[in-house]
């Protein structure tokens, strides 16, 4: 495996960070419907010790087997803020959003990430994105929120809060991930951020786990191996690299393709309504892609 290297032709650099980000962007669609699955019968805070556990096991190996050299004493601090983001907050928080809300419901949040991420592109990555630029990522989060509004918040307003959270975090550790691939590399950053959260996860995991397996049924089991597999390892090792070649706005605007590919795998696997608002929103959030990514630069 690679590192992230400077392409010498921009535009080959560039088409390659938007086709790695949408491998990523497909990986982390599933995240949430396995995890409604999943917290129907583990506890949501052990699923999210657990997943990251069994990645940073697997991150461990991956490391070893290639012989990668340590982050330098600059790149911890970094790493950190990956492993609170991506590994433990926005797992922990979705996971305890879903216990009050639908994944159909809460997947429309996820609109919020492409700006969420750009505002700590700016913050942490140093991008300078045009002005119009902003205008199509404020107009889909817009309307995402609009929609979520519409719906009534305070029918469960912790799911919500929660969900928002997690936006939150999740974009801080996106940013901030993608910012350091540029030098450690992209599978190389959420390979160590897991490796550093191994140690609490592994003892939080044994100290949480259930008396007793017998009763978890395979369609769990498959939902924890697919957001411990996929959702926390192999999507970032694509969704960091597309970042870092990309830039960090301007891909990080396909995240408004996940509520697309989400709602259609809860309406498919959790048999859960999508309603006509829902897709409403998700063409009009996807349409503004088009336009943020004209502006990016």
């Amino acid at each position: 495996m690679e590192r992230t290297s400077n392409v010498s032709n921009p535009a080959l650099e560039k088409t390659s960070g938007w086709i790695n980000g949408f491998i990523g962007v497909v990986c982390f669609s599933g995240s949430l419907p396995a995890t409604r699955l999943a917290v129907l019968e583990f506890d949501p805070v052990f699923l999210t010790v657990a997943r990251a556990a069994i990645a940073g096991v697997l991150a461990v190996a991956l490391l070893w087997l290639f012989r990668e050299r340590r982050p330098s004493r600059d790149q911890w601090f970094s790493l950190l803020i990956v492993a609170l983001g991506v590994v433990l907050g926005f797992p922990l928080l979705t996971a305890l959003a879903l216990q009050h809300v639908t994944s159909a419901h809460s997947i429309v949040f996820v609109g919020l990430l492409p700006l969420a991420t750009a505002l700590f592109g700016v913050l942490r990555g140093g991008e300078r994105p045009r002005p119009v630029f902003w205008f199509f990522s404020i107009l889909g989060s817009a309307l995402v929120v609009g929609f979520a509004l519409s719906q009534g918040l305070s029918a469960s307003p912790t799911g919500d809060l929660l969900m928002l959270a997690s936006i939150l975090v999740c974009g801080l550790g996106y940013a901030e991930g993608a910012k350091l691939s540029r030098t450690l590399g992209g599978w190389q950053v959420i390979c160590w951020a897991l490796v550093l959260s191994l140690p609490p996860m592994a003892i939080a995991s044994l100290w949480l786990a259930p008396p007793s397996f017998s009763g978890i049924s395979v369609s769990a089991w498959v939902c924890l191996g697919y957001v411990s597999l996929f959702s926390m390892l192999i999507a970032f090792v694509f969704w960091y690299r597309g970042l870092a070649q990309g830039g960090i706005a301007a891909v990080g605007q396909l995240q408004l393709l996940q509520p697309f590919f989400g709602l259609a795998l809860a309406a498919t696997l959790l048999h859960e309504q999508v309603s006509i608002g829902m897709l409403v929103v998700t063409v009009g959030v996807i349409l503004c892609v088009a336009g943020a990514k004209k502006f990016s630069r």
